[in-house]
């Protein structure tokens, strides 16, 4: 009796989880109206924009024409002001980067990238060891002067 009323128990949930999870049917139509709605206001202002433009380019073309000999130097001069602030402000920018993780390494911070830059000194100081131990032992070669006799 108890088992019957536990898989009747269990039953009932399964069926009230089934009628939770899905959802009413009027849920897809208020979907439906919602996309439709968003969509067609969308795609209106969409047109408007395109029409708006038209209308400028109209407009703006026989002045960019006229004043074409004015405008044409003042936007090169314009982006290459533009082009030498930002350039300039990030070498500046870099350049302060540099000497802030300068500052730390020699005051034994430890920023990051030390153990590389440790790692490459140590290298190089080997390698330069061996190069002077390899020309030690060139110039400390007595070249061998060979006689010929002629009969």
């Amino acid at each position: 009796m108890a088992a019957e009323r536990y898989g009747q128990n269990r039953d009932d949930a399964l069926q009230l989880n089934q009628q939770q999870q899905q959802p009413p049917k009027s849920y897809g139509a208020v979907k439906t109206a919602t996309a439709a709605t968003v969509g067609g206001s969308l795609l209106v202002l969409s047109g408007l924009t395109l029409a708006g433009t038209v209308i400028a380019l109209t407009v703006a073309t026989p002045l960019f024409v006229i004043f074409s000999p004015v405008l044409l130097p003042a936007a090169i001069t314009a982006f290459l002001l533009i082009t030498g602030f930002l350039s300039s402000g990030g070498f500046g920018l870099a350049a302060i980067s540099v000497l802030s993780w300068m500052y730390q390494y020699m005051t034994g911070k430890r920023p990051p990238g030390a153990e590389q830059l440790d790692y490459a000194k140590g290298r190089l100081g080997i390698r330069a060891r061996e190069m002077m131990r390899d020309k030690g032992d060139n110039y400390n070669v007595q070249p061998q002067v060979t006689t010929t006799t002629t009969a």
